[in-house]
């Protein structure tokens, strides 16, 4: 869940690694999972899903 808000938050994965104290690739993986379990296509779609879902606000 931390990671899906970051990623729809515009953090790269570097940035989310180093926030949560986690490799490149394990963010990499979480992100692949996330697309794959919520049959999306991509990030920009995932973040969608994460504010219709309340996980992030929409910035004005």
């Amino acid at each position: 869940r931390e990671v899906l808000k970051l990623l729809a938050e515009g953090y790269t994965n570097k940035d989310i690694a180093e926030f949560l104290h986690i490799s490149v690739k394990t963010v990499e993986k979480h992100r692949a999972n996330l697309i794959g379990k919520l049959d999306l296509h991509n990030i920009a779609q995932l973040t969608a899903f994460a504010i219709e879902n309340g996980l992030v606000e929409m910035k004005k």
